[in-house]
């Protein structure tokens, strides 16, 4: 247990001191739907529809936020946010394209690295990498194992919705 706290520790500072610009920027993007008359769309693709969860019906929910789902459609006044765990996921990638050639602003949240192979990367207005490449501990066989894809998806979302409420309050 000692070494697990260690390493998601560990985890969580590196995304707090290397992702806080783009948590910053994505926030500043999601806070425009809700100065005017957008929505929050958020779009959780398989273990992240947890985030999705958390911001409809945590404790504190997302001001105007919605679950996408295939029969939403956004419009220019929305801000989308997909939550993957690999950038690779289709579904996501074929969105990301659809909101592109809408000229809808969208921001992401995956663990792959913001470069030139990145698709979702490319295309969105903001990108935050959770920065999981594998697994955080040894298992038996010498693999790696403990992804907390979730987990940390669900820490950067608490930082995003903190500062979308800040800005807020500013405004308010």
């Amino acid at each position: 247990m000692k070494i697990l706290t260690t390493q998601v520790r560990g985890l969580l500072e590196r995304i707090a001191s290397g992702q806080e610009e783009a948590i910053e920027e994505t926030a500043r993007l999601l806070a425009q739907a809700l100065v005017g008359e957008g929505r929050i769309v958020i779009a959780g693709f398989g273990e992240m529809e947890a985030i999705t969860l958390t911001a409809l019906h945590g404790s504190e929910p997302l001001r105007q936020a919605i679950r996408y789902t295939e029969d939403t459609v956004p419009t220019a006044a929305d801000r989308v946010w997909l939550i993957v765990r690999k950038a690779d996921e289709p579904k996501a990638n074929q969105l990301a394209t659809q909101l592109a050639e809408q000229f809808i602003p969208f921001a992401v949240l995956a663990a792959d690295p913001d470069d030139e192979s990145n698709t979702l990367a490319k295309l969105a207005s903001t990108y935050i990498s959770t920065g999981i490449k594998k697994g955080l501990l040894p298992g038996p066989d010498g693999e790696r194992i403990v992804q907390p894809h979730a987990l940390t998806a669900l820490f950067i979302y608490e930082a995003v919705k903190l500062s979308i409420d800040e800005m807020l309050e500013d405004i308010d």
